[in-house]
């Protein structure tokens, strides 16, 4: 399938629309409030939105309300990011977001957010940019003239949408497995460690659901302490005990940079930023099993390093983790079903980009669990976390294909045929 291509302004193409320019109060569930660091390389991230009531999600849709198939966008600070509706999803725009409607019969709207991502429009949106003393932003007046270029054949649209569309669903499609898989390893946790099923069930008589070798690693009595009871023979002790405040710096040592995030640490995105060669000089160096806290909006965001080394901003605390008292997965996983109860009280005056208070946290008290409780836990939790390890690396090799086809579909120098064939292979 060959056509030609041809060069027209955005504005032939979809309806631009403008977000709010306010915020309006936050609430635990509802419509998602979408903001621009849900955009993740051209996919919505949910796992930290934040939603509203539906009265406010009325008020903030008068001016549009996204639907399935809009690209949404932002045009300040995060300047390029772009991603697609799904069809489950009500939502409303946040500050600093816009959104492109497709033009019925004019431009596939799949395909539209991949000619947003590609090459030559990053470009236009780079010259285009108006830069000022504090955000970078895209005008949004103009942008209905910005040029972009797309095959004059719809069909064509559609079909290299549809290849990069199957590598972006099977990253989807992992991602939602692995949220699974680790929800069920999530709730294992809190069954043995925070509500102490297994003991709970020897105490009362009750067969306890386990293998004989597991139960038989569990006491049958609870005993009080000052976090209230907890299974006899564990230990209660401050954080201090398991935790070591690591203050290494990184220097100019060639290191990637990590970012600590609600769902765990990740490498810094720098498709869309100006990427450093080497680690800042007061980066502090972080290594494998180490755990890096960092403060965002009064909550702490956090996670475990999983690679051999790498490197975060002077902002946030890094801890090695003492594994002859506690391993480093097991303690993830407290963190993550108690950071809220626990630590989410920070001291006065607490702002964003700040470091979290360090003696408040080693002061903080923890549950130690036995020792061979710990390695139960991780060999049964152990084929969990290998095939959520097996989806992600397989996920990182489909949107590294999909990132080297797409500039190659969006300019017409790979053809529809050919591309079709490389993705059918890995299907």
């Amino acid at each position: 399938m060959v056509s030609e291509w041809r060069e027209v302004t955005i504005g032939e193409l979809v309806e631009i629309f403008d977000g709010p320019h306010a915020t309006p109060p936050k609430t635990n569930d509802g419509p998602v409030f979408l903001g621009i660091s849900n955009l993740a390389q051209g996919r919505l991230d949910l796992s930290s939105a934040k939603h509203l009531s539906e009265d406010d999600h009325r008020r903030w849709t008068r001016r549009v309300e996204p639907k399935a198939g809009d690209v949404v966008f932002s045009y300040e600070t995060r300047l390029g990011e772009a991603a697609r509706i799904p069809s489950d999803l009500r939502c409303c725009l946040g500050r600093r977001m816009g959104l492109l409607r497709a033009r019925p019969g004019e431009v596939n709207d799949r395909f539209l957010l991949y000619a947003y991502l590609g090459p030559r429009f990053q470009e236009i949106l780079r010259s285009r940019t108006v830069h000022g003393s504090t955000v970078d932003r895209i005008p949004l007046i103009d942008m209905p003239g910005f040029p972009i270029e797309v095959p004059a054949d719809i069909e064509e649209q559609r079909a290299i949408a549809h290849i990069l569309g199957t590598l972006d669903d099977k990253v989807e499609l992992n991602r939602r497995m692995n949220e699974t898989l680790e929800a069920m390893v999530r709730a294992l946790f809190k069954s043995w460690f925070v509500d102490f099923d297994p003991v709970r069930a020897k105490a009362e008589g009750r067969d306890p659901g386990l293998v004989r070798p597991l139960a038989d690693l569990f006491p049958a009595r609870l005993a009080d302490t000052e976090l209230g009871e907890i299974p006899e023979g564990w230990v209660v002790a401050p954080f201090r005990a398991v935790l070591r405040p690591r203050m290494e710096r990184s220097g100019d040592a060639d290191l990637p940079e990590y970012s600590a995030t609600m769902d765990g640490l990740f490498p810094r995105d720098s498709r869309f930023k100006k990427q450093l060669s080497r680690s800042h000089s007061q980066n502090k160096r972080i290594m494998a099993g180490d755990l890096v806290f960092g403060l965002s909006r009064r909550v702490i965001n956090f996670g475990l390093m999983r690679a051999p080394a790498g490197a975060v901003s002077p902002v946030y605390e890094v801890f090695s983790v003492d594994a002859t008292r506690c391993d480093p997965e097991l303690l993830e996983q407290s963190f993550r079903v108690n950071m809220q109860s626990h630590l989410s009280i920070l001291r006065p005056g607490a702002r964003e980009g700040q470091p979290i208070d360090r003696e408040f946290l080693l002061s903080k008290l923890t549950l130690i669990p036995d020792s061979r409780v710990q390695d139960g836990f991780l060999r049964v939790s152990a084929p969990f976390k290998e095939r959520m390890r097996s989806l992600h690396d397989e996920s990182l090799a489909l949107a590294a294909l999909r990132d080297a086809l797409l500039p190659k579909l969006i300019s017409g120098e790979l053809r529809v045929k050919a591309a079709d064939g490389i993705v059918q292979e890995l299907a």
